[in-house]
C-alpha cells in the first residue's frame, strides 16, 4: 500500500498531508498566510515524524505544481525535491487546478455540469481551465482576462461551476444564469492524495532533477516605490 506525503503551497494556504491507500492519516493547514516559509518546514517535520512513528514507508512526495504564486510554488517544489533526494522518494507534480477540482466536485450538483477552477492573477485576470466531472480536460489551462464573453459558449450549453481564489471577482462580470459560484474552495494537500495515488499507480512520476513548477506566465520582479 503506497504511503505519500503531499504538499500544497500554490496559494496563500500552506498544507501538508500524509495518506496511505486512499486514507488520509495526517493533515496540517495554515490559512493565515502566505506563511509558507514559516509553516512548511515544521509541518513537514511533523508529517515525517508521524510517518516514521507509525511505520509508514513513504514512497513518494506529491506537490502542487501550479499555476499559482511564484514564491509559494518555489518553496513547495524546493521542499518536495529536497525530500525526494534525501529519502530516495519519487516525485509527483500535481496541477494546482486539478487539486482545486478535487475539493469542489462533490459540491457541484449538476452531474453534467463543467468545472472551472480559477487562480487569481490580479485585476480581472485568472489562471483557469475547464474540466468535466470525470476530470477530462474540456479546455486547457490559460491566462484569461475575464469579460462577459470569455466562457459564454460553454455557459450557453452547460451549467459551469466556478471556484478558487479568482472566481468570486468574476461572477458579476460573467453574469450568466448557468454560472454557479462554489465558495471557499482552496487547493489543499488533503485533496491531492487521491490524484497523486492514481498518478503513482500509472507510473506518472516526475524527474526530481529537472522538475519545475508551471508558472504559466513569466515572473517579472518589480522595484518597490
Amino acid at each position: 500500500m503506497p504511503s505519500l506525503l503531499c504538499i500544497d503551497t500554490a496559494t496563500d494556504v500552506c498544507s501538508v498531508a500524509v495518506s496511505r491507500d486512499g486514507e488520509l492519516l495526517f493533515n496540517r493547514e495554515d490559512h493565515a498566510g502566505p506563511n509558507h516559509a514559516e509553516c512548511l518546514g515544521p509541518f513537514v517535520n511533523e508529517a515525517l515524524a508521524f510517518a516514521d512513528g507509525h511505520g509508514l514507508a513513504l514512497e513518494a512526495v506529491a506537490v502542487s505544481g501550479g499555476p499559482g504564486s511564484y514564491t509559494g510554488l518555489r518553496i513547495g517544489v524546493s521542499m518536495a525535491k529536497g525530500l525526494c533526494y534525501g529519502r530516495g522518494l519519487q516525485l509527483i507534480g500535481v496541477p494546482t487546478l486539478e487539486v482545486l477540482c478535487a475539493g469542489a466536485v462533490n459540491r457541484a450538483g449538476d452531474a453534467d455540469g463543467l468545472l472551472c477552477p480559477m487562480v487569481d492573477a490580479r485585476r480581472m485576470e485568472v489562471y483557469a481551465a475547464v474540466y468535466d466531472r470525470s476530470m477530462t480536460i474540456v479546455r486547457a489551462v490559460q491566462a484569461d482576462i475575464v469579460d462577459a464573453d470569455t466562457y459564454r459558449t460553454l455557459l450557453d450549453n452547460n451549467k459551469v461551476y466556478f471556484f478558487g481564489s479568482g472566481a468570486a471577482k468574476c461572477m458579476e462580470v460573467i453574469a450568466h444564469p448557468n454560472a454557479v459560484l462554489i465558495d471557499g474552495v482552496k487547493p489543499l494537500a488533503r485533496n491531492m492524495t487521491a490524484i497523486a495515488e492514481r498518478r503513482l499507480a500509472a507510473g506518472q512520476t516526475d524527474d526530481v532533477a529537472y522538475y519545475e513548477p508551471f508558472y504559466l506566465k513569466e515572473y517579472v520582479a518589480k522595484m518597490k516605490t
